[in-house]
């Protein structure tokens, strides 16, 4: 794999720790500046509606841009960002330094995944994007966990201090090993090129498939510290451990996830849609073990993040003629996908279901994206009955 891909994944390590730290941190900020825990919270909430807006807005305000360039200068409002953050003499000021560092978050994603698959063979395509987002996931596994045990040692603007870094090595990364692109045409139709992809009904079922696919295992997810100590009965200080278990999941999914897309991107969609869907019911009948909960806990890992390779290399399959702005789309629906599952398994709460029931809805709405999954095979034709289909080249 080229050299260029190691310093697109530092970017995404870098974006991946900014998004999650703040989790790990948010009681020593909350004190901090004086705020109550639901005002604390405002610095996650708002961080990812700012990366669903940047998604859209900022890539496609960047058509125009050589994507090289496009991606130096999300950098730089990245470590912009971070270093308000690092610097930020009141609360206000810390959101609106989280609120900065968010907003280029979809837009490296989107535009970086088109770089990614420019840079290999077609056949590499799905495996390059994987390590792009290998980054995302290896921050959850490592990045995290360090960054908050930085941030209690000396302070939780030292972790801040240290993202800002990571930022300026990917900034450097970047520049010197990304391959320059053709400069795009200045004319108003490359407004409208990137925006002709969303007429293509396979564009609308891929960005549906991830706000579902992605959704049903965030909606376990979101609530699942509390599973894991009133349900399986683990003591508060094993769940950061737990964490990084499920973190382990997340990297291998995602590396086996992009080889199994580059072989047959519609067979490895429905086979671990239908796996996550498969371990996020079954999770929720054996989480009283807690042997079975560790396995179930990797499991959901391993099958919710082996799902993000074949979801963006689809989308961006079926929008060949125009991906970049298609890309960044369903970076944002990654987002939206979070969200909505985080609302439903909090519904279930609500309701007073039980600490397994965001697992059942989880289940429930993974289960739903199969089903979208087999309407947009047969709008297509042919697909359905697992004849492997070459998709559409990436162009410019």
């Amino acid at each position: 794999m080229p050299l260029a891909l190691l310093a697109l994944a530092i970017g995404g390590f870098g974006i991946g720790l900014t998004e999650f730290v703040i989790m790990g941190l948010l009681p020593d900020v909350a004190t901090d500046f004086g705020v109550d825990e639901t005002t604390a919270g405002y610095l996650i909430s708002g961080y990812a509606l700012s990366v669903a807006v940047g998604a859209i807005l900022l890539t496609l305000a960047l058509t125009r841009v050589p994507r090289k360039v496009a991606l130096l200068g999300l950098m730089v409002l990245f470590i912009a960002g971070n270093l308000v953050s690092a610097l930020a003499p009141s609360y206000s000021v810390m959101l609106a330094g989280r609120i900065i560092a968010a907003l280029c978050h979809g837009a490296f994603f989107g535009i970086g995944a088109v770089v990614a698959a420019d840079l290999v063979p077609r056949e590499r395509r799905a495996q390059a994007i994987a390590l792009m987002f290998g980054g995302l996931t290896v921050a959850n596994v490592l990045g995290v966990p360090l960054g908050t045990l930085l941030g209690q040692a000396a302070g939780w603007r030292s972790t801040f201090w240290a993202i800002t870094a990571i930022g300026v090595a990917a900034f450097v990364g970047i520049s010197l090993l990304v391959p320059a692109q053709t400069a795009r045409a200045n004319g108003p139709t490359r407004v409208r090129q990137e925006l002709s992809a969303f007429a293509s009904p396979q564009v609308w079922f891929s960005i549906v498939l991830t706000v579902l696919g992605y959704g049903g295992m965030f909606g376990g997810f979101t609530y699942i510290a509390y599973t894991l100590t009133e349900v399986s009965g683990f003591a508060e200080g094993a769940v950061p451990w737990l964490l990084v278990l499920f973190g382990v999941g997340l990297f291998g999914g995602n590396l086996l996830g992009g080889r199994w897309a580059d072989r047959d991107l519609l067979r490895t969609l429905a086979g671990v849609l239908a796996g996550l869907t498969v371990v996020l019911a079954v999770f929720a009948l054996v989480a009283g073990s807690q042997i079975l909960t560790v396995l179930a806990l990797l499991l959901m890992g391993f099958f919710g993040f082996a799902t993000v390779p074949a979801l963006q290399m689809r989308v961006m399959a079926h929008a060949a003629h125009a991906p970049t702005l298609a890309s960044g789309a369903n970076i944002a629906a990654f987002n939206v996908g979070n969200a909505l599952g985080a609302w439903i398994g909090g519904l279930t709460l609500a309701a007073g279901l039980g600490y397994t029931s965001p697992l059942w809805a989880g289940a429930a709405v993974t289960l739903a994206s199969l089903a979208v999954l087999a309407v947009a095979a047969r709008a297509r034709g042919g697909e359905l009955a697992g004849a492997r289909q070459p998709e559409p080249v990436l162009v410019d």
